[in-house]
């Protein structure tokens, strides 16, 4: 268990939250995502290089997490607020290193107070929501409806001015690649490019989806074929522009100058899919 602060100077900056699990107590049925340093590498050096005080913490238990997010949700932010979660999942809640399921209905509802009235708030969940594989055609599924309450208590707890960026749907699967998640790695790719932090938040989330649904395909020979598609939730009530009022930052602060080799230093050994 670890974690890294990165504090910036005392003015009021953007924020960062990078919450990664892809490690798992002995004993605790869940497997090791191998991927998950490469993606928190990649998170970090873009956050930073956009403007946001970045904190992230790795491998915490599921009362951590709580923790972890409500703290954060106390704290000032100058217009904007990221949080990224990555771990096994199921639908409606996330894993923690323990093995027990953090709610992130109950992580959401921590943003509803009055630090966090007026600012834009973005949510990244990079985890599974159920155990369906898409075979890239349209199908309908069916819930009990203890999953469906589950579903809408996760949708009103969702506070205004918030946007949630789902790596699948509910009740689905997403994969995770030995050199990072094709969910977080696309979203990267989008903020490089020229003229991608200028994007309007959904326009962003939305071209996310598109490459994901069409450019993806799992490769190996459990998953050969497979496809992913991401989703979003949002309650923003105007146009929002968070990665360019964040670039627009300095960023001098030398407790920034992480370098993600101390992170991870993972050997390009496999190019096969698995299940986050």
């Amino acid at each position: 268990m670890s974690s890294y602060p990165f504090t910036a100077k005392e003015c009021v900056r953007n924020r960062a939250l990078i919450v990664s699990v892809g490690n798992f107590y002995p004993g605790v049925d869940l497997n090791t995502r191998s991927g998950a340093k490469k993606d928190t590498q990649r998170l970090h050096k873009l956050l930073t290089k956009l403007g946001f005080s970045v904190t992230i913490k790795m491998d915490i238990e599921s009362d951590e997490i709580y923790e972890a997010f409500k703290t954060e949700s106390e704290k000032v932010v100058k217009e904007c607020f990221v949080g990224i979660i990555s771990s096994h999942g199921e639908d409606g809640v996330v894993f923690g290193a323990d093995g027990n399921p953090a709610k992130l209905a109950t992580i959401y509802s921590y943003f509803g107070g009055p630090s966090m009235v007026g600012k834009n708030k973005l949510f990244l969940i990079q985890a599974c929501r159920g155990h369906a594989l898409d075979g890239g055609v349209e199908v309908e599924t069916d819930s009990s409806s203890s999953e469906e309450d589950e579903s809408i208590s996760e949708l009103f707890s969702i506070p205004i001015d918030t946007a949630v960026m789902y790596a699948t749907p509910s009740d689905y699967s997403a994969f995770m690649h030995p050199l990072g998640s094709v969910f977080i790695q696309t979203f990267c790719n989008l903020l490089e490019k020229d003229g991608g932090p200028d994007l309007e938040i959904t326009r962003l989330m939305t071209r996310l989806n598109h490459h994901i649904a069409y450019n993806f395909q799992a490769r190996g020979k459990d998953f050969g074929g497979k496809k992913q598609m991401s989703c979003f939730v949002t309650r923003f009530t105007r146009d929002v522009f968070p990665f360019l009022e964040s670039r627009t930052e300095e960023t001098k602060d030398l407790s920034l100058n992480f370098t993600a080799r101390e992170l991870v230093n993972e050997p390009e050994r496999s190019r096969t899919n698995s299940i986050t």
